[in-house]
């Protein structure tokens, strides 16, 4: 009887998989302990399931069968038992028989047919009650340990050797609000506490504010003191309490205190630069163009240690030209005190301290390490793209001490078709160089994510004329640095 109980339970669970074998394969490989191995292991289950099925039919291979079948299900429920208690996270079901089973429901079934397996063992032939003795034992500690080996191998490969399987995070983010904006020139220029700032591109000198209730945002002008200079693009950027203005084709940065709204000269005529983050109320971290070779440069403005410009050329490492390969995005989180770049066609990013100097440098689980574009000298000595470049790392935000990450690339085991509906965000951990998780924020109708921001709770999107608040999922908030000086400066 247990037998066929088995039979029907393996054929069904195996024909299952079979009928929907893409599903179950990609399922696999956003396993926590099973994502290097996906390819694979959902081959060899759904083969040893029919054989197991097939021995225990006939009454010469039933004896093995069973202990197959047994090994097999302790190997199951030690993964559902891992996934419970070790895991950064728990997946979706897999389907099949049990899909409508939560996990723990899952594990005591498991445990439930162990048992009936092993009393099938002893009455399918009382003589050999001595050799279960000495192999039940044994079957089940190689069982177990097959699966923490996988386990612990599967983390290694997954953090370590970036073999680009993506694990998702169930729900990672949950829409919560949506407020209509009316244009779709926004963009974000930073948060503080529960209030969220906006730039406008067509407006520059204009600053929109939205609070926690997300029902309507009030719109401020700026004024600065120098108003009759060629600025070419104009970016506000918010390090509370001062928002700061920006173009870099001009050498200036204004700086404002948020519920004034009047900027005034910060910096003028230090530098030129492409891109800057502040640092603290007199400290701005930017990437350049260096005088000499004409390459990218990430550098600060009024550091304290070289003098008024501080430029730091062991920071961004050519690869071809040193202009094109070395773009990317500067951010600054005030909580860790961290600067990062992430470039935009390799899979790395660099951690620095507030004083430019080099602490790490991690990569993102895409494999691409040495930038896929082809750059054309002009005789003027100017660089140009000759072919469009692959893209690796669209845009990236930083909180506390994730990195967030709209990665441009499919990774193995992905559904090629979500590629039309969603856009995916992967989270790291700079601080640790760990790969969290990755998990997908829908198109808006024909509207993609064209910027992203982060808070404690919540990631904000915006599509179009549409700002969208999503709730994230205890998966990626237990994942933040909340030690006391982190708490303390964002209560300050």
């Amino acid at each position: 009887m247990v037998s066929l109980l088995i039979v029907l339970l393996f054929v069904y669970a195996a024909v299952s998989k079979l009928l929907d074998f893409e599903t179950f394969e990609i399922q696999l490989g956003q396993s926590p302990l099973l994502s290097a191995f996906a390819a694979w292991v959902s081959w060899g289950v759904i083969l040893i399931e029919l054989l197991t099925a097939s021995l225990l039919m006939f009454d010469k291979t039933r004896h093995l069968g069973l202990y197959i079948a047994f090994s097999l299900m302790v190997m199951f429920t030690a993964y559902i038992y891992i996934i419970l208690n070790y895991s950064d996270f728990v997946p979706c079901s897999c389907g099949g028989i049990l899909e409508k089973m939560g996990w723990t429901q899952h594990l005591w079934f498991n445990i439930i047919v162990c048992g009936l397996t092993i009393l099938a063992l002893f009455f399918t032939d009382i003589s050999k009650k001595r050799m279960l003795i000495i192999i039940g034992p044994l079957v089940l500690v190689l069982s177990l340990g097959m699966v923490i080996t996988l386990f612990l191998n599967s983390e290694y490969i997954i953090k370590k050797e970036n073999p680009f399987v993506r694990r998702f995070l169930p729900h990672g983010v949950l829409e919560d609000k949506v407020l209509g904006l009316g244009v779709n020139s926004f963009y974000f220029a930073g948060a503080h506490g529960q209030t969220v700032y906006l730039g406008n591109h067509t407006a520059p000198l204009r600053i929109a504010m939205v609070d926690s209730t997300m029902e309507q945002r009030t719109d401020y002008a700026l004024s600065i003191d120098q108003k009759n200079l060629p600025f070419r693009s104009i970016r506000l950027k918010i390090l509370y309490p001062y928002f700061y203005l920006a173009d870099g084709y001009v050498p200036v940065v204004f700086r404002g205190k948020l519920n004034q709204w009047k900027a005034v000269t910060l910096s003028f005529g230090q530098a030129y630069f492409s891109d800057f983050q502040p640092i603290d109320s007199i400290r701005i971290g930017f990437r350049g163009q260096s005088a000499v070779n004409k390459e990218n440069v990430l550098g600060l403005l009024n550091s304290p240690v070289k003098g008024e410009v501080g430029l730091y050329h062991e920071l961004l490492e050519k690869q071809v030209d040193g202009v094109f390969d070395t773009d990317g995005i500067l951010s600054y989180s005030p909580q860790q005190k961290k600067m990062v770049y992430t470039y935009f066609y390799r899979n790395q990013y660099i951690v620095a301290d507030a004083n430019m100097d080099l602490l790490h440098r991690g990569n993102t689980i895409d494999t691409t390490s040495v930038a896929q574009i082809k750059v054309t000298k002009l005789k003027n000595g100017e660089y140009k793209m000759s072919v469009p470049p692959q893209t690796i790392n669209k845009n990236v935000v930083i909180h506390r001490n994730l990195l967030f990450n709209i990665s441009n690339s499919i990774g193995k085991l992905e559904s090629k078709s979500m590629w039309k509906q969603a856009v995916i965000v992967d989270v790291y951990d700079f601080e640790k160089q760990a790969y969290i998780g990755s998990f997908y924020v829908h198109h808006r109708g024909e509207h993609k994510l064209s910027d992203l921001l982060v808070t404690d709770h919540y990631l904000y999107g915006l599509f179009d004329t549409e700002l969208v608040r999503y709730r994230l999922a205890g998966a990626i908030r237990n994942k933040y640095d909340l030690s006391e000086d982190s708490r303390k400066l964002v209560t300050e």
